[in-house]
């Protein structure tokens, strides 16, 4: 893993040849990163490991850029047992952009953590929580419709043929 930011060079392709709204994540390790994403044109910035490891310099982005310009990168293994309370502290602060990943799930093919995603959605109710991990076909993602999960990230599925875009009704 990079210990900063080294894809800007990619997003600044990306945002300037498209009309695209663009997420960027990946290696967000300083405010020098966020400042390089914004700056190649992201219009929203996914920050995992520093809201685990530095809440503090976490918190000081929320009040600098704005809890609406990030995204909270939340992984998780099976339990919402320490993952509320860890997003409470942020959802106390504005924080309504949540993108949970089980892990356990990810690259798997093996479904999405339905229940997990429901609890979540059940102690915050205003969340804009983008479920990732394990979908693998277009009826996971139905599936977290049904459960009124607000987005979902899929990645492998879609590169293995095994997601039909045009079944998604975009």
């Amino acid at each position: 893993k990079s210990k900063h930011i080294v894809n800007d060079n990619v997003l600044k392709a990306i945002t300037s040849a498209t009309s695209l709204t663009v997420d960027f994540g990946g290696g967000i390790k300083t405010e020098e990163d966020i400042e390089k994403a914004f700056d190649a044109g992201a219009a929203m910035v996914t920050v995992g490991s520093i809201a685990v490891t530095n809440p503090e310099l976490f918190l000081s982005w929320i009040d600098k850029y704005g809890a609406g310009r990030l995204i909270l990168g939340a992984d998780e293994e099976d339990s919402a047992e320490d993952l509320l309370p860890f997003l409470k502290q942020y959802t106390d602060k504005g924080v309504r952009n949540v993108l949970c990943t089980e892990i356990s799930k990810d690259g798997t093919l093996q479904g999405p953590a339905i229940e997990l995603y429901k609890e979540i959605m059940a102690a915050y109710p205003d969340l804009h929580l983008i479920a990732s991990g394990g979908v693998s076909c277009n009826e996971d993602i139905d599936a977290l419709e049904t459960a009124d999960i607000p987005a979902v990230v899929f990645g492998k599925a879609f590169y293995e043929g095994k997601i039909d875009i045009d079944k998604l009704g975009l």
